[in-house]
Protein backbone atom coordinates (compact mmCIF):
# COMPACT_ATOMS: atom_id res chain seq x y z
CA UNK A 1 0.00 0.00 0.00
CA UNK A 2 1.32 3.45 -0.89
CA UNK A 3 2.30 5.36 2.19
CA UNK A 4 2.78 2.19 4.27
CA UNK A 5 2.47 3.01 8.00
CA UNK A 6 1.24 6.53 7.31
CA UNK A 7 -1.92 5.30 5.55
CA UNK A 8 -2.74 2.06 7.38
CA UNK A 9 -5.65 3.20 9.48
CA UNK A 10 -9.03 1.49 10.11
CA UNK A 11 -10.99 4.48 8.85
CA UNK A 12 -9.22 4.15 5.51
CA UNK A 13 -11.03 0.84 5.02
CA UNK A 14 -14.23 2.45 6.33
CA UNK A 15 -13.85 5.26 3.78
CA UNK A 16 -13.52 2.78 0.92
CA UNK A 17 -16.72 1.04 1.99
CA UNK A 18 -18.54 4.36 2.35
CA UNK A 19 -17.56 5.43 -1.17
CA UNK A 20 -18.45 2.05 -2.63
CA UNK A 21 -21.89 2.12 -0.99
CA UNK A 22 -22.64 5.60 -2.36
CA UNK A 23 -23.18 4.25 -5.87
CA UNK A 24 -26.09 2.14 -4.61
CA UNK A 25 -27.50 4.60 -2.09
CA UNK A 26 -29.35 6.59 -4.74
CA UNK A 27 -31.74 3.66 -5.29
CA UNK A 28 -32.37 2.62 -1.70
CA UNK A 29 -30.33 4.33 0.98
CA UNK A 30 -31.82 2.12 3.71
CA UNK A 31 -30.67 -1.10 2.02
CA UNK A 32 -27.14 0.32 1.92
CA UNK A 33 -27.08 1.79 5.43
CA UNK A 34 -28.27 -1.29 7.33
CA UNK A 35 -25.52 -3.69 6.09
CA UNK A 36 -22.91 -1.00 6.76
CA UNK A 37 -24.07 -0.40 10.33
CA UNK A 38 -24.49 -4.12 10.97
CA UNK A 39 -20.82 -4.57 10.03
CA UNK A 40 -19.54 -1.71 12.15
CA UNK A 41 -21.38 -1.53 15.45
CA UNK A 42 -21.72 -5.13 16.65
CA UNK A 43 -18.05 -5.77 15.86
CA UNK A 44 -16.98 -2.60 17.67
CA UNK A 45 -19.02 -3.56 20.72
CA UNK A 46 -17.98 -7.21 20.81
CA UNK A 47 -14.27 -6.43 20.47
CA UNK A 48 -14.54 -4.37 23.65
CA UNK A 49 -16.49 -6.93 25.68
CA UNK A 50 -14.10 -9.70 24.59
CA UNK A 51 -11.02 -7.52 24.94
CA UNK A 52 -9.84 -5.48 27.88
CA UNK A 53 -11.12 -6.40 31.34
CA UNK A 54 -11.82 -2.72 32.02
CA UNK A 55 -14.74 -2.81 29.56
CA UNK A 56 -16.35 -5.52 31.65
CA UNK A 57 -15.71 -3.93 35.05
CA UNK A 58 -16.75 -0.49 33.66
CA UNK A 59 -13.46 1.30 34.40
CA UNK A 60 -12.14 1.95 30.86
CA UNK A 61 -13.39 5.51 30.80
CA UNK A 62 -11.32 6.23 33.91
CA UNK A 63 -8.30 6.12 31.58
CA UNK A 64 -9.57 6.78 28.05
CA UNK A 65 -9.63 10.59 28.03
CA UNK A 66 -6.04 10.76 29.27
CA UNK A 67 -4.55 7.96 27.17
CA UNK A 68 -6.35 8.32 23.83
CA UNK A 69 -4.03 9.04 20.86
CA UNK A 70 -4.56 12.80 20.59
CA UNK A 71 -6.62 14.37 23.42
CA UNK A 72 -8.34 17.72 23.00
CA UNK A 73 -9.01 20.42 25.65
CA UNK A 74 -12.42 18.94 26.50
CA UNK A 75 -10.77 15.55 27.17
CA UNK A 76 -8.89 17.18 30.04
CA UNK A 77 -12.09 18.22 31.81
CA UNK A 78 -13.99 15.00 31.04
CA UNK A 79 -11.15 13.03 32.63
CA UNK A 80 -11.82 14.86 35.91
CA UNK A 81 -15.43 13.55 36.05
CA UNK A 82 -16.45 11.36 39.03
CA UNK A 83 -15.92 7.61 38.78
CA UNK A 84 -19.68 7.00 38.71
CA UNK A 85 -19.95 9.18 35.61
CA UNK A 86 -17.23 7.15 33.90
CA UNK A 87 -19.12 3.92 34.67
CA UNK A 88 -22.27 5.41 33.14
CA UNK A 89 -20.27 6.36 30.02
CA UNK A 90 -18.99 2.80 29.66
CA UNK A 91 -22.47 1.31 30.09
CA UNK A 92 -23.85 3.77 27.54
CA UNK A 93 -21.16 2.71 25.08
CA UNK A 94 -22.15 -0.95 25.46
CA UNK A 95 -25.85 -0.14 25.00
CA UNK A 96 -25.23 1.90 21.85
CA UNK A 97 -22.78 -0.50 20.18
CA UNK A 98 -24.38 -3.80 21.19
CA UNK A 99 -28.12 -3.09 21.47
CA UNK A 100 -29.30 0.14 19.86
CA UNK A 101 -27.44 -0.70 16.63
CA UNK A 102 -30.17 -3.26 15.92
CA UNK A 103 -32.87 -0.58 16.02
CA UNK A 104 -32.01 0.35 12.43
CA UNK A 105 -32.65 -3.24 11.30
CA UNK A 106 -36.30 -3.13 12.36
CA UNK A 107 -38.46 -2.03 9.37
CA UNK A 108 -40.52 0.36 11.46
CA UNK A 109 -40.08 4.10 11.01
CA UNK A 110 -39.96 5.12 14.72
CA UNK A 111 -37.32 2.44 15.36
CA UNK A 112 -35.25 3.63 12.41
CA UNK A 113 -35.41 7.25 13.49
CA UNK A 114 -34.52 6.39 17.08
CA UNK A 115 -31.62 4.14 16.06
CA UNK A 116 -30.20 6.74 13.67
CA UNK A 117 -30.58 9.55 16.21
CA UNK A 118 -28.77 7.54 18.91
CA UNK A 119 -25.88 6.72 16.58
CA UNK A 120 -25.50 10.30 15.34
CA UNK A 121 -25.63 11.71 18.88
CA UNK A 122 -23.06 9.14 20.03
CA UNK A 123 -20.67 10.14 17.25
CA UNK A 124 -21.10 13.83 18.06
CA UNK A 125 -20.16 13.10 21.68
CA UNK A 126 -17.05 11.24 20.50
CA UNK A 127 -16.10 14.12 18.20
CA UNK A 128 -16.38 16.56 21.09
CA UNK A 129 -14.42 14.39 23.53
CA UNK A 130 -11.33 13.61 21.45
CA UNK A 131 -9.43 14.03 18.18
CA UNK A 132 -10.30 10.72 16.53
CA UNK A 133 -9.61 11.83 12.97
CA UNK A 134 -12.53 11.57 10.53
CA UNK A 135 -13.65 8.15 11.80
CA UNK A 136 -16.70 9.52 13.63
CA UNK A 137 -17.68 11.72 10.70
CA UNK A 138 -17.58 8.69 8.41
CA UNK A 139 -19.78 6.62 10.69
CA UNK A 140 -22.37 9.40 10.86
CA UNK A 141 -23.03 9.10 7.10
CA UNK A 142 -24.74 5.66 7.06
CA UNK A 143 -26.76 6.65 10.12
CA UNK A 144 -28.10 9.66 8.22
CA UNK A 145 -29.06 7.30 5.39
CA UNK A 146 -31.44 5.54 7.80
CA UNK A 147 -33.57 8.68 7.92
CA UNK A 148 -36.23 8.54 5.20
CA UNK A 149 -37.31 11.12 2.63
CA UNK A 150 -40.13 12.30 4.86
CA UNK A 151 -37.61 13.32 7.51
CA UNK A 152 -35.58 15.35 5.02
CA UNK A 153 -38.60 16.90 3.29
CA UNK A 154 -38.15 20.20 5.15
CA UNK A 155 -34.99 20.79 3.10
CA UNK A 156 -36.88 20.96 -0.22
CA UNK A 157 -39.31 23.54 -1.66
CA UNK A 158 -43.03 22.77 -1.93
CA UNK A 159 -42.89 22.58 -5.74
CA UNK A 160 -40.32 19.77 -5.61
CA UNK A 161 -42.39 17.88 -3.05
CA UNK A 162 -45.52 18.30 -5.21
CA UNK A 163 -43.79 16.79 -8.25
CA UNK A 164 -42.53 13.92 -6.10
CA UNK A 165 -46.05 13.16 -4.86
CA UNK A 166 -47.28 12.97 -8.46
CA UNK A 167 -44.54 10.48 -9.34
CA UNK A 168 -45.30 8.37 -6.27
CA UNK A 169 -49.03 8.39 -7.13
CA UNK A 170 -48.29 7.24 -10.68
CA UNK A 171 -46.08 4.45 -9.38
CA UNK A 172 -48.87 3.18 -7.13
CA UNK A 173 -51.40 3.26 -9.99
CA UNK A 174 -48.98 1.64 -12.38
CA UNK A 175 -49.30 4.40 -14.95
CA UNK A 176 -45.61 5.27 -14.98
CA UNK A 177 -43.20 4.23 -17.73
CA UNK A 178 -42.61 0.50 -18.12
CA UNK A 179 -39.27 -0.87 -16.90
CA UNK A 180 -36.62 -0.95 -19.61
CA UNK A 181 -34.21 -3.77 -20.37
CA UNK A 182 -31.53 -1.84 -18.51
CA UNK A 183 -33.66 -1.82 -15.36
CA UNK A 184 -34.00 -5.61 -15.45
CA UNK A 185 -30.27 -6.02 -16.05
CA UNK A 186 -29.54 -3.81 -13.07
CA UNK A 187 -31.91 -5.84 -10.90
CA UNK A 188 -30.14 -9.06 -11.87
CA UNK A 189 -26.77 -7.47 -11.14
CA UNK A 190 -28.01 -6.28 -7.75
CA UNK A 191 -29.16 -9.80 -6.87
CA UNK A 192 -25.80 -11.24 -7.96
CA UNK A 193 -24.00 -8.59 -5.94
CA UNK A 194 -26.09 -9.36 -2.87
CA UNK A 195 -25.26 -13.07 -3.20
CA UNK A 196 -21.55 -12.25 -3.61
CA UNK A 197 -21.53 -10.01 -0.53
CA UNK A 198 -23.35 -12.73 1.40
CA UNK A 199 -20.71 -15.27 0.36
CA UNK A 200 -17.82 -12.94 1.21
CA UNK A 201 -19.42 -12.22 4.59
CA UNK A 202 -19.09 -15.83 5.77
CA UNK A 203 -15.58 -15.33 7.27
CA UNK A 204 -16.76 -12.05 8.79
CA UNK A 205 -19.59 -13.81 10.63
CA UNK A 206 -17.24 -16.62 11.67
CA UNK A 207 -14.83 -14.04 13.06
CA UNK A 208 -17.69 -12.29 14.84
CA UNK A 209 -18.73 -15.51 16.57
CA UNK A 210 -15.16 -16.53 17.39
CA UNK A 211 -13.80 -16.12 20.90
CA UNK A 212 -10.61 -14.76 19.27
CA UNK A 213 -12.25 -12.01 17.26
CA UNK A 214 -9.85 -10.08 15.01
CA UNK A 215 -10.17 -6.30 14.86
CA UNK A 216 -9.92 -4.15 11.70
CA UNK A 217 -9.36 -7.09 9.37
CA UNK A 218 -10.23 -7.43 5.68
CA UNK A 219 -11.36 -10.70 4.13
CA UNK A 220 -11.33 -9.84 0.42
CA UNK A 221 -8.92 -8.13 -1.93
CA UNK A 222 -11.22 -5.14 -2.48
CA UNK A 223 -11.54 -4.66 1.31
CA UNK A 224 -15.33 -4.25 1.10
CA UNK A 225 -16.23 -6.94 3.63
CA UNK A 226 -14.32 -6.27 6.83
CA UNK A 227 -14.44 -6.28 10.59
CA UNK A 228 -14.10 -3.03 12.45
CA UNK A 229 -13.16 -2.09 15.95
CA UNK A 230 -11.58 0.60 18.07
CA UNK A 231 -10.17 0.62 21.59
CA UNK A 232 -10.54 -3.11 22.15
CA UNK A 233 -7.93 -2.48 24.81
CA UNK A 234 -7.39 0.77 26.69
CA UNK A 235 -3.94 1.74 27.96
CA UNK A 236 -3.85 2.59 31.65
CA UNK A 237 -1.06 5.17 31.46
CA UNK A 238 0.14 7.60 28.84
CA UNK A 239 3.74 7.54 27.69
CA UNK A 240 5.23 9.88 25.12
CA UNK A 241 8.39 9.82 23.03
CA UNK A 242 10.05 13.25 22.95
CA UNK A 243 12.68 14.04 20.30
CA UNK A 244 15.54 16.30 21.39
CA UNK A 245 18.56 17.76 19.63
CA UNK A 246 21.88 19.34 20.62
CA UNK A 247 24.77 21.25 19.02
CA UNK A 248 27.24 19.59 21.37
CA UNK A 249 30.02 17.54 19.79
CA UNK A 250 29.93 15.13 22.72
CA UNK A 251 26.40 14.34 23.99
CA UNK A 252 27.77 12.21 26.84
CA UNK A 253 29.11 15.27 28.69
CA UNK A 254 26.99 16.01 31.80
CA UNK A 255 24.98 19.19 31.47
CA UNK A 256 24.66 18.98 27.69
CA UNK A 257 21.83 21.25 26.55
CA UNK A 258 19.08 19.29 24.79
CA UNK A 259 16.24 21.14 23.06
CA UNK A 260 12.79 19.58 22.51
CA UNK A 261 11.04 19.24 19.18
CA UNK A 262 7.31 19.97 19.39
CA UNK A 263 4.85 18.08 17.19
CA UNK A 264 1.68 19.60 15.76
CA UNK A 265 -0.74 18.18 18.27
CA UNK A 266 0.56 15.35 20.43
CA UNK A 267 1.50 16.18 24.05
CA UNK A 268 5.00 17.55 24.55
CA UNK A 269 5.39 20.86 26.36
CA UNK A 270 3.43 20.36 29.60
CA UNK A 271 2.09 23.94 29.45
CA UNK A 272 0.81 23.64 25.92
CA UNK A 273 -2.98 23.41 25.62
CA UNK A 274 -4.24 20.23 23.90
CA UNK A 275 -5.30 20.96 20.33
CA UNK A 276 -8.68 20.62 18.63
CA UNK A 277 -8.24 19.22 15.11
CA UNK A 278 -11.03 16.76 14.26
CA UNK A 279 -11.78 15.80 11.48
CA UNK A 280 -8.14 16.33 10.48
CA UNK A 281 -5.76 13.44 10.96
CA UNK A 282 -2.17 14.26 11.92
CA UNK A 283 -0.67 10.93 10.93
CA UNK A 284 2.82 11.54 12.30
CA UNK A 285 1.41 12.43 15.72
CA UNK A 286 -0.59 9.18 15.73
CA UNK A 287 2.46 7.16 14.68
CA UNK A 288 4.39 8.68 17.58
CA UNK A 289 1.60 7.57 19.95
CA UNK A 290 1.95 3.98 18.73
CA UNK A 291 5.75 4.18 18.83
CA UNK A 292 5.58 4.80 22.59
CA UNK A 293 4.28 1.23 23.03
CA UNK A 294 7.13 -0.27 21.01
CA UNK A 295 10.88 -0.13 20.52
CA UNK A 296 12.44 2.13 17.92
CA UNK A 297 14.00 -0.96 16.32
CA UNK A 298 10.50 -2.10 15.31
CA UNK A 299 9.90 1.13 13.36
CA UNK A 300 12.47 2.05 10.74
CA UNK A 301 10.43 5.18 9.96
CA UNK A 302 11.41 6.41 13.43
CA UNK A 303 15.11 6.23 12.58
CA UNK A 304 14.37 7.89 9.24
CA UNK A 305 12.65 10.70 11.13
CA UNK A 306 15.69 11.11 13.37
CA UNK A 307 17.83 11.42 10.25
CA UNK A 308 15.53 14.11 8.84
CA UNK A 309 15.81 16.07 12.09
CA UNK A 310 19.59 15.85 11.85
CA UNK A 311 19.40 17.34 8.34
CA UNK A 312 16.91 20.08 9.28
CA UNK A 313 14.85 18.73 6.40
CA UNK A 314 12.39 21.42 5.25
CA UNK A 315 9.61 19.01 4.28
CA UNK A 316 9.56 17.14 7.57
CA UNK A 317 9.60 20.43 9.46
CA UNK A 318 6.17 21.23 7.99
CA UNK A 319 4.84 18.25 9.97
CA UNK A 320 5.92 19.58 13.36
CA UNK A 321 5.01 22.65 15.39
CA UNK A 322 8.42 23.75 16.68
CA UNK A 323 11.94 23.11 15.43
CA UNK A 324 14.44 24.52 17.97
CA UNK A 325 17.11 24.62 15.23
CA UNK A 326 15.05 26.42 12.59
CA UNK A 327 17.02 29.05 10.69
CA UNK A 328 20.37 27.91 12.08
CA UNK A 329 22.80 25.03 12.05
CA UNK A 330 21.18 21.58 12.27
CA UNK A 331 21.79 19.59 15.44
CA UNK A 332 24.86 17.39 15.63
CA UNK A 333 23.01 14.76 17.65
CA UNK A 334 19.38 13.88 18.27
CA UNK A 335 17.89 11.49 20.79
CA UNK A 336 14.44 10.42 22.00
CA UNK A 337 13.40 10.30 25.64
CA UNK A 338 10.54 8.24 27.06
CA UNK A 339 8.20 10.05 29.47
CA UNK A 340 5.09 9.19 31.46
CA UNK A 341 2.41 11.89 31.11
CA UNK A 342 -0.52 12.54 33.44
CA UNK A 343 -3.13 15.27 33.44
CA UNK A 344 -2.80 17.87 36.16
CA UNK A 345 -5.78 18.16 38.48
CA UNK A 346 -8.10 21.14 38.18
CA UNK A 347 -7.17 23.64 40.88
CA UNK A 348 -3.76 22.08 41.57
CA UNK A 349 -0.58 24.17 41.81
CA UNK A 350 0.56 22.92 38.40
CA UNK A 351 -2.77 23.82 36.81
CA UNK A 352 -2.63 27.31 38.33
CA UNK A 353 0.77 27.75 36.66
CA UNK A 354 -0.79 26.90 33.30
CA UNK A 355 0.27 23.25 33.13
CA UNK A 356 -2.07 20.77 31.46
CA UNK A 357 0.29 17.85 32.03
CA UNK A 358 2.89 16.62 34.47
CA UNK A 359 5.57 14.32 33.16
CA UNK A 360 8.12 11.88 34.57
CA UNK A 361 11.23 10.64 32.75
CA UNK A 362 11.24 6.87 32.26
CA UNK A 363 14.54 6.61 30.37
CA UNK A 364 16.12 6.69 26.92
CA UNK A 365 14.05 5.59 23.94
CA UNK A 366 16.60 6.28 21.21
CA UNK A 367 20.22 6.88 22.26
CA UNK A 368 22.02 9.93 20.83
CA UNK A 369 22.68 9.48 17.10
CA UNK A 370 24.41 11.59 14.46
CA UNK A 371 24.30 11.46 10.68
CA UNK A 372 27.72 9.83 10.75
CA UNK A 373 26.51 7.05 13.06
CA UNK A 374 23.41 6.52 10.89
CA UNK A 375 25.34 6.59 7.61
CA UNK A 376 25.56 2.84 6.96
CA UNK A 377 21.97 2.20 8.05
CA UNK A 378 20.54 5.00 5.91
CA UNK A 379 22.66 3.96 2.95
CA UNK A 380 21.36 0.38 3.18
CA UNK A 381 17.81 1.75 3.23
CA UNK A 382 18.56 3.90 0.13
CA UNK A 383 17.68 7.07 2.04
CA UNK A 384 19.06 10.43 0.96
CA UNK A 385 22.08 11.82 2.78
CA UNK A 386 23.69 15.27 2.49
CA UNK A 387 26.75 15.33 0.23
CA UNK A 388 28.97 16.75 2.97
CA UNK A 389 28.16 13.76 5.19
CA UNK A 390 28.99 11.32 2.40
CA UNK A 391 32.35 13.03 1.82
CA UNK A 392 33.09 13.22 5.55
CA UNK A 393 32.33 9.54 6.20
CA UNK A 394 34.31 8.41 3.16
CA UNK A 395 37.28 10.50 4.27
CA UNK A 396 37.09 9.02 7.78
CA UNK A 397 36.97 5.49 6.37
CA UNK A 398 40.00 6.18 4.17
CA UNK A 399 41.84 7.58 7.19
CA UNK A 400 41.04 4.47 9.24
CA UNK A 401 42.20 2.24 6.39
CA UNK A 402 45.53 4.12 6.22
CA UNK A 403 46.04 3.71 9.96
CA UNK A 404 45.53 -0.04 9.72
CA UNK A 405 48.12 -0.31 6.97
Amino acid sequence: MAGQNSLRWPWGVCLRLDLWCCQYAINDHFVVAVPFLSQCWPTMGLIKIRGDQCWRDLTCMDYHYETQPVPNPISYYLHQSPGLMHKFETLSNHFIELISCFFVMIPWRPSLLLGAAIQVLFQVVLIISGNLSFLNWLTILPSLACLDDKFYSFLFPEETKRKLRIIQREDKLGVGPSPTVGVYIRRVMNICLALLIGYLSIPVVQNLLSSRQAMNTSFDSLRLVNTYGAFGSVTKERTEVIFQGTHSNDPSIPGTEWLDYEFLCKPGNVSRRPCLISPYHYRLDWLMWFAAFQNYKANNWFIHLAGKFLMNDEQIMTLIEHNPFKGGEPPKFVRAQHYRYRYTEIGSEEAKKGQWWRRELLGDYLPPVSLESLYDYMKNQSWDLPKYIKKKVRAEKREKAKRKT
